[in-house]
């Protein structure tokens, strides 16, 4: 009779998660371009190789409102993503943290992340879009704006200092949106409102 053979408990430990909330206070305008439902319609029929309709008048103040970001309930937002890539980039600017290990490290909860601002303009700007080709976009600038982002993080890989370090750089140096640092622009900049931060369960 073949012996049976002991079988071992294995020990699986818990991940030490925890959770970071802040006010983020817009240090310079912020310009967003989203999407719109007609951009997507007309990115389709060229994939689907459909006949082209003949092109539409412009309609700036339909493009003003297709270019924002909104909720469900047609509120004013910015999306979770954009600050966890700024946050990643940022990386570079920290001797000690490495992109890679951010980018599994930490999280911003949320998708569409409501916006406070005190006013929303229609910018009028003049894009290149081709080889000597220029167009005119329509997009939506928020001024006077922030937005509160709660980060989930490993807490054997972060510790909070480290974490509102790396938003602070990518508030500076990064920014969010159209137009900003990273992209050689000046808008979309950041600020962490010290007084908001606030260690929260897991």
């Amino acid at each position: 009779m073949a012996a049976v053979k002991k079988t071992e408990e294995i020990s699986i430990p818990e991940h030490n998660k925890k959770r970071l909330r802040m006010t983020l206070v817009g240090t310079t305008p912020l310009i967003v371009h989203a999407w719109s439902e007609k951009a997507k319609g007309q990115m389709r029929d060229k994939q689907q190789k459909k006949a082209k309709s003949a092109k539409e008048a412009k309609n700036p103040q339909a493009d003003f409102l297709g270019a924002k970001y909104t909720n469900a309930k047609g509120i004013d937002c910015i999306r979770a993503a954009f600050f966890k890539n700024a946050i990643v980039s940022a990386c570079r600017f920290a001797d000690d943290l490495k992109m890679t290990v951010i980018r599994g490290a930490l999280f911003v909860e949320g998708d569409m992340l409501p916006l406070k601002f005190k006013n929303c303009n229609m910018r009028e700007d003049m894009v290149r879009v081709g080889m000597g080709t220029a167009d005119l976009r329509y997009r939506p600038e928020y001024t006077e704006w922030s937005v509160d982002i709660t980060i989930e993080y490993l807490a054997n890989v972060l510790t909070p200092a480290q974490i509102v370090n790396l938003v602070r750089l990518a508030g500076f140096s990064i920014g969010i949106c159209e137009w900003r640092p990273e992209k050689n622009g000046d808008f979309g900049r950041f600020e962490v409102d010290l007084k908001t931060v606030k260690e929260m369960a897991a």
